[in-house]
Order: C-alpha cells, then sequence, then structure tokens
C-alpha cells in the first residue's frame, strides 16, 4: 500500500516520510546493517538475517500490492535515514491486525522521525480495515514503550528473558497492542 508524502521541519532537520519504491532497496539494504548495530533495541545482531538489494526490491514490491502492508521511509537530504513497516497476515483469524517494526538511524534520534513513522502507519490503521496494530518491544526501552503508550498502545503481555544479548545478559519484551 502506499501514502501520499508528508513533509517534517523538526529542528532544522527537514525530512519526508514516503512509501518505499523498489530505488530505496539499495540504500536500504545499509540502513538495516547500520540500524542493526546502532542499538540492541532490536532483535538482530549487526549483519544478521541480512537482506540484500533483490531482498528489499521484492519486498518493496510485495508490500506496495499488498493492501494489508505499508512499507515507509524516511528521507533527509535524498538519503533514507529511517523505515518502518506494518505486515499483515493472509490468513482470515489474523486479517484484522498488522505488526508493526521500526528504525532510525542514531545520527537521527531526537527529530521525530520514529513517532512520524508510527503517526503515519496509525492513520494508515485507522483509515483501513486494520483493527489492531502489534508490536515487540525491549522491556527496557521506556522511550519507545511511553511513545507507544501516547498512541494508545496497551501492554498486552511480557516475555520474560525472550532475547540474549551478545553479553550475555537477557532482555524482557514487552507484547502491545492498539485497537482500533
Amino acid at each position: 500500500m502506499k501514502i501520499s508524502n508528508q513533509e517534517f521541519n523538526i529542528k532544522g532537520t527537514f525530512y519526508t516520510i514516503r512509501s518505499a519504491v523498489e530505488s530505496d532497496a539499495q540504500n536500504l539494504s545499509e540502513i538495516r546493517v547500520q540500524i542493526d548495530g546502532e542499538t540492541q533495541h532490536l532483535d538482530r545482531e549487526k549483519g544478521e538475517a541480512f537482506m540484500d538489494v533483490y531482498d528489499f526490491e521484492q519486498l518493496i514490491k510485495a508490500d506496495t500490492m499488498n493492501e494489508k502492508n505499508l512499507f515507509l521511509v524516511a528521507v533527509v537530504d535524498s538519503k533514507i535515514v529511517g523505515f518502518s513497516r506494518c505486515e499483515g497476515n493472509s490468513l482470515k483469524r489474523f486479517s484484522h491486525k498488522v505488526e508493526f517494526g521500526v528504525g532510525v538511524l542514531k545520527d537521527y534520534w531526537g527529530y521525530g522521525i520514529g513517532t512520524n513513522l508510527l503517526k503515519a502507519a496509525v492513520v494508515w490503521c485507522d483509515a483501513s480495515e486494520v483493527r489492531k496494530i502489534t508490536l515487540h518491544v525491549l522491556e527496557s526501552n521506556k522511550k519507545a514503550i511511553s511513545l507507544y503508550e501516547n498512541f494508545d498502545f496497551e501492554t498486552e503481555g511480557i516475555l520474560i528473558n525472550d532475547k540474549i544479548f551478545a553479553d550475555g545478559k537477557s532482555g524482557n519484551t514487552v507484547v502491545m497492542g492498539r485497537f482500533k
């Protein structure tokens, strides 16, 4: 699915949030690896589950054609600095919901990019047949949890010792949902 472009100017940084297009594939392949290496808040270690240009081209093509999926990018000076996805499910019993995920380059934290990617996804969901948005977030990521709560997400459960980090420590995952 596609949305209309949205323009923002936060703290003097101009950026656009728009639907991903196939020509974004190279940049997405590169920044996904970089983002994974900049934070422990995501599921992957740097370089894990690598997606190359072809993988991203196919994903973007499929998401654009699928009314239950939304792939957004945040662009500063023609460079992608963040992205989000809402992924639906073709099974009838789950067809009412999508799963949300987001990533933003660390140099662009604090400019409302993650917030505006989430807001665009919520607006899209509210205007569609989607009745529930789900997501997973590390319990230690208090800033993200607070953001999600500001968008009416509720905690549905906690997965204990759900992730193991490179240092051997574990983290709990909060399962959250937003209902239409």
